[in-house]
């Protein structure tokens, strides 16, 4: 009976071995990865970076970017259409995050307008206005933009003139 229970044992070992390497590797693994930070195009969003952060590495800084602010916080600026991630690093290197940022199209009501293969975007926040959207006709885009930077242009001139 002995030699039984001593065979029995034996035949349990590798089972014992297998479930406590899976259980260290359970351990070991990393833990699941964050959601991602979802953004909106030319929109910003704010997190709370770790303490000890001393670097951050955007991987694609034409998709979104980000800034370092006072008191541990990030801003995260979507600057174009698809998914990035950053990594933030302490003084000696060590990684202390990794997020992925996915930036989205506008979700204010928007407008679409094909015109063949060509695609105006307007603002109907009440009233539909341009929008400079990235995808958009080259000619309708860069006509938007020039409007938009004169009328900056001329904000920022009356702005001046009035301080003197």
């Amino acid at each position: 009976m002995t030699d039984v229970c001593v065979r029995g044992r034996a035949a349990l070992r590798p089972i014992i071995w297998l479930a406590v390497s899976l259980f260290a590797a359970a351990l070991a693994a990393p833990a699941s990865a964050a959601p991602p930070i979802p953004v909106e195009l030319d929109r910003a969003a704010l997190i709370k970076l770790p303490e000890r952060t001393a670097t951050v590495v955007v991987g694609n800084p034409l998709i979104a970017d980000l800034s370092i602010q006072p008191n541990g916080l990030a801003v995260i600026t979507g600057k174009g259409f698809g998914a990035t991630n950053f990594i933030v690093l302490d003084k000696e290197g060590a990684v202390l995050a990794e997020h992925t940022v996915e930036v989205v199209g506008p979700v204010d009501p928007t407008v679409v307008v094909y015109r063949g293969a060509k695609r105006e975007t307007y603002s109907c926040t009440p009233e539909c206005s341009p929008r400079i959207t990235l995808g958009d006709d080259s000619q309708y885009f860069n006509q938007t933009i020039s409007e938009s930077g004169s009328r900056n242009s001329q904000a920022l001139a009356a702005a001046s003139s009035q301080q003197h």
